[in-house]
């Protein structure tokens, strides 16, 4: 009975120190995000959100964003599908080399991606003979969100084809020779969930994408300075607009994780 007696209060200590571990772990992680909240009055909200400067900001950032969730999607899901329906030799350091952007030091990746597209890089000479300098150009921002975001969608696309039913895949090889109406019809709409998860996270960091564009793109009002670089600047010149931008991107990255959570739930309507 004492051994038993003392096995619960072992339990209840065990239970308590756990307690305390993720109650301390989540004021860690939830101060700062609500106290930035307290940092701006709702009054002045209105006023912030009437900045040139944020304005810009907010509608290069949505464009630029947009585009390279468009982009990754066109590159990303064909690769994916390739990579989890395929073997070859190289596979291995090939599909590491693909995941390394998610890795790679956000400085690393703008310097890689300026010996590359600058005027003197590797391919910066044919883009000169067409007359294109791609750094300081919206453009370039587009190829920096690209390059750091899209592995999120060919990692969430990749998981999705390697875990569909492949007997219904096969089934509808017999049924039909085409591969591509096969993969329209039924690989795509099995894997849609993965998709449009992996989608938003490429989407929410490319939102976020601030040391590449940086090193890369410049910081050019309007042209290749989204909010993440607006903060940076805002931060000594307009301490309030940098509060406003940063709730922005918290909300947005929140926004997202909530529906990717919706996802997993099956409440988006999207049949596995």
């Amino acid at each position: 009975m004492k051994f038993a007696g003392g096995n619960s209060l072992s339990n209840k200590i065990t239970l308590a120190v756990l307690g305390f571990i993720v109650l301390t772990y989540f004021l860690f992680v939830a101060i700062p995000i609500v106290g930035i909240f307290l940092k701006i009055e709702p009054s002045q909200v209105n006023a912030q959100l009437h900045n040139s400067a944020i304005i810009d900001a907010i509608q290069l950032s949505l464009f630029t964003s947009a585009t390279a969730t468009l982009i990754a999607l066109v590159l990303a899901v064909p690769t994916a599908y390739f990579m989890a329906t395929r073997n070859f030799r190289g596979k291995a350091i090939f599909d590491t080399l693909i995941d390394l952007p998610i890795v790679l030091p956000p400085a690393v990746a703008g310097i890689v991606l300026l010996y590359a597209f600058a005027p003197k890089g590797i391919l910066g000479p044919i883009f000169n003979k067409f007359g294109i300098i791609l750094p300081g150009s919206t453009t370039a921002v587009i190829i920096a969100e690209t390059f750091v975001a899209s592995p999120f969608l060919l990692r969430s696309a990749k998981i999705g084809f390697e875990n569909m039913d492949k007997d219904i895949i096969n089934s509808a090889k017999m049924l039909t020779g085409s591969r591509l109406r096969v993969f329209i019809t039924i690989t795509l709409p099995l894997t849609m969930r993965a998709i449009i998860s992996g989608a938003m996270m490429t989407w929410a960091r490319a939102m976020g994408e601030f040391g590449a564009t940086l090193m890369f793109a410049g910081n050019l009002p309007g042209i290749t300075q989204t909010m993440p670089l607006a903060i940076y600047v805002l931060l000594y010149s307009n301490p309030l607009g940098g509060v406003m931008l940063s709730i922005i991107l918290i909300i947005i990255s929140f926004s997202v994780l909530i529906l990717m959570r919706l996802l997993e739930q099956k409440k988006f309507g999207v049949k596995k």
